[in-house]
Formats: structure tokens, C-alpha cells, sequence
């Protein structure tokens, strides 16, 4: 049997010249071998040591910056660098968005061999308190003899002890330590992996804020109490989740009814505590608006929403076109869809429920005649989907994109096999301090 490589404890000196899509410094040793230093950004010189060893490439982390890039700046974090909710906060913020802009081009131009005729100027909002969605883990130490609540440290097998978050919306970043002892006085604490918060518009009862308390063994009288007590002391809606999706149910307020609103549309979503919204509140109006203006749906015209969720984009779009017709893959995101496009007296907005992994030919929307395509699909991008669609009917396509390498690879498509041009493309800060890319594309027929 092969002998594992020993990781070399040695110090070593790294020049940086590139920024991963993780947002770790790039360097070259000796040999030409690529490593991957954490915490070190281009144009750095930086003192590193080895954390792991791979047949192409190696990794380690920054131990002393011995010259500073002219972009780096304090992370406003305490636990940057331990948690693994962040990547880039030692980076300025208008820097992070021109990083994540040359990862979109630079998958654009070596996975799709497409270049856009015109970068869109990048879309930013807040960079602090914009996270409205997320999921903390949750783990009893005995060693430390507390629990711990928080994300994942960058070492994913750890829970970061969290003292406080800054990306996180303030009513639920600045409780985590309360968060923390609440689970820590319960008799089921070590039957607790997960807690799932959401945010959307303050109720009468609550302040918009649930909190999804994942539980693997039923919960004794006194920790309900406990959790309803919490509640109304924070003024958060408590759900609970024995199992699947479908045992998520209300602990306290006994009905709370959570939703969003998109004021430039006049709009008001109602969703469930594990139902996908968008993360970041101000972007995703932004966002909603660049689509629209992208697409230049008119009046007359007909549109088709693909991967639609609740009706982000379906219902602004019901606002203006003759007709919309969203498509989505989760039949409970499916009917509070229609449920919103009735409650905001849209009967031009029409749902359906379809797998768009799978063959959908046998679909009667399919066969309905469209002027215009959006979608918005999952990492995976919409390649199946995609094939399957009558291009031709189409006379623009937006493509919102939570995956650059996906939707290079879709644009390839459209573009080389399909006649397509690629007029614009640019990327959103949809979260600010990560490497995550959030990037739109628009389309036309050559």
C-alpha cells in the first residue's frame, strides 16, 4: 500500500499572483506545482505552511503577510478566518466584486469560448447585515462543556463558536450567543444538528424572523416552553422539524403568516420558514429590475419563466407582459406561487409544477407559443432544459446565474450550436465576503 505524502511543516515564502473561485491567493512553488494559500490576495508576498497535499496542486494558509496588497483591509469579523461563512472579508468590497467579475469572464471565455459583446456594470447593495436566510449548525462539546451554534468553521467537520455575525441581518447576527444558550438549557440539546432562519416583513406577533428548530427526538414539555419563551422575548416565530419537509409546523406564534414585499411592483409574497428566497433583500430588487430591463418584455408580449420558485421574477414580469408562465420543480413552491399571484390580483400569471432535468415534452405549456425566456436555474445550470425548449420562438433569453461555470457552459451552447449571440453578461454581489458568484446574461438571435 501506497504511503500517504507527509505535509511539510516548513514555512514557506509565496508570491500571490491570482485569486482562486474560492477565494484563496494563488502562488507557484519551485517545482511550478500550484498551492492555494488561504488569506493571502494577488500582488501579496506572504509567509505560508502547508495544510494539504494533492497530486496537482497543494494548499496551505497565510501565516504572515510580508507585503500587503494596496486592497487589503481589516476584516470586521473576529471569526474571519476560523468560520467558514466568509472568504474575502480581508479583501475591500469594491475589490471583491471585480474579482468576482474576472471569475465570470474568465469561465465564459475557457468553459463557453463566448465573450459578452458588453459587460454590465456590476450590481452591489449593502455588504454588512444582508443575509435574511441561512442555516446555523449546532453541536454539544462536553470538552468545552457548551453547545455551539453557528456555521460551519472552514474546517467543515468543526461548528464555529460564534460570538457574533456581521454578514447575518442584525436581529438574528447579534443573538447567536442567545441563540446558543437557549439550546444549551434544553433537555434535547444533543438531539438538535440544525437551526434554519428566515426573514421577511414584520407580522403583529413577530418581527419577521423564524427560526426552524431541526430535532431528532420529540421535544419534552419544558423545552417547548423554553422555545415559545424565546420567541416572544425576540419576538421570532418558532417552527419546528421533527423530520422531513412536510413535519415543519408552527411552535409559536400558532399561525404566522411570513412574507416579503417587492414595493417597486406593489408585490407581497407569502412563503414557508424552509421555502428558497433570495438571500440578500436590497440585491434581489436590483436584480428583479436589471432582468426586466434586460428581457424589454412588452406588453403584447408572452414570457416563460423557467426554474420560477415563488414568482420572483413571474410576478413582476405579470405587471407589464400579457402573459407569464413560470415553471418549477417543487410543487409546494408551485402552489404558494398561485396562491401569491392571486393574492396580488394577477390572472396573467399562470405555474406550473415540471422537473426540468427530465423529458418535458409531454407538458401542454411546452406547446404554448413564447416571446421571451428567463430562468434562473439551481448550480447545476439549465443545459437539459435548455435542449429541450423550441429556441426559435424565443427573441431574447435572460439567464440568471448562481454558478458562473454553469452558465459558461450554457452559453457555449446557446452561442456555438445554437445561433445565439451573447450581448451582455455581468455579475450581482448577491453575498458580499464570500466567493460566491451571482452573475445575469442576456441573448439574442443572430
Amino acid at each position: 500500500m501506497a504511503r500517504r505524502s507527509r505535509i511539510d511543516p516548513t514555512p514557506f515564502e509565496a508570491c500571490i499572483t491570482d485569486l482562486t473561485h474560492d477565494g484563496r491567493g494563488v502562488a507557484r512553488r519551485g517545482d511550478g506545482k500550484a498551492v492555494f494559500v488561504a488569506g493571502a490576495l494577488p500582488e501579496e508576498r506572504v509567509m505560508a505552511v502547508q495544510s494539504a497535499k494533492n497530486r496537482h496542486f497543494d494548499e496551505a494558509r497565510t501565516v504572515q503577510v510580508l507585503e500587503a496588497s494596496v486592497h487589503r483591509v481589516e476584516p470586521r469579523c473576529p471569526h474571519f478566518g476560523t468560520c467558514g461563512g466568509c472568504a474575502l472579508q480581508h479583501l475591500a468590497v469594491d475589490s471583491q466584486i471585480l474579482a468576482k467579475q474576472r471569475v465570470l469572464m474568465e469561465n465564459l471565455e475557457r468553459i463557453g469560448h463566448v465573450t459578452p459583446e458588453r459587460v454590465l456594470p456590476p450590481l452591489t447593495d449593502a455588504a454588512w447585515g444582508y443575509r435574511r436566510k441561512g442555516r446555523f449548525s449546532v453541536r454539544r462539546v462536553e470538552k468545552k462543556g457548551r453547545t455551539l451554534v453557528g456555521f460551519r468553521e472552514q474546517d467543515p467537520r468543526f461548528v464555529a463558536e460564534l460570538h457574533e455575525c456581521h454578514t447575518v441581518i442584525p436581529a438574528i447576527g447579534s443573538r447567536i450567543p442567545a441563540l446558543a444558550a437557549l439550546v444549551d438549557g434544553l433537555q434535547a440539546r444533543s438531539a438538535i444538528p440544525q437551526i434554519e432562519f428566515i426573514a421577511g416583513d414584520p407580522g403583529d406577533a413577530f418581527d419577521g424572523v423564524a427560526l426552524t428548530i431541526r430535532h431528532l427526538e420529540p421535544l419534552p414539555d419544558a423545552d417547548r416552553a423554553a422555545l415559545v419563551a424565546f420567541g416572544q422575548l425576540h419576538r421570532f416565530a418558532i417552527f419546528l422539524q421533527p423530520g422531513g419537509l412536510e413535519s415543519v409546523h408552527p411552535l409559536w406564534p400558532e399561525a404566522p403568516q411570513l412574507s416579503f414585499s417587492l414595493p417597486e411592483w406593489n408585490l407581497v409574497y407569502g412563503f414557508r420558514p424552509l421555502d428558497f428566497i433570495q438571500v440578500n433583500a436590497g440585491l434581489n430588487g436590483k436584480m428583479i429590475r436589471s432582468a426586466l430591463d434586460l428581457l424589454d418584455a412588452q406588453p403584447d408580449e408572452r414570457v416563460l419563466d423557467l426554474f420560477c420558485g415563488l414568482g420572483n421574477f413571474t410576478l413582476p414580469l405579470a405587471r407589464s407582459v400579457r402573459s407569464v408562465v413560470g415553471v418549477e420543480g417543487e410543487a409546494g413552491l408551485v402552489l404558494r406561487a398561485r396562491e401569491n399571484a392571486a393574492r396580488n390580483g394577477l390572472g396573467n400569471a399562470q405555474f406550473h409544477a415540471a422537473d426540468l432535468a427530465q423529458d418535458l415534452s409531454g407538458h401542454a405549456w411546452m406547446r404554448d407559443g413564447f416571446d421571451k425566456l428567463l430562468l434562473d436555474p439551481p448550480r447545476s445550470g439549465a443545459d437539459f432544459a435548455l435542449t429541450q425548449l423550441p429556441l426559435k420562438q424565443f427573441k431574447r433569453i435572460v439567464y440568471v446565474s448562481c454558478h458562473p461555470a454553469s452558465l459558461a457552459r450554457d452559453a457555449g451552447y446557446l452561442v456555438r450550436e445554437k445561433g445565439w449571440a451573447l450581448k451582455a453578461a455581468g455579475v450581482m454581489d448577491m453575498f458580499p465576503h464570500t466567493a460566491h458568484v451571482e452573475s445575469i446574461a442576456m441573448f439574442e438571435p443572430r
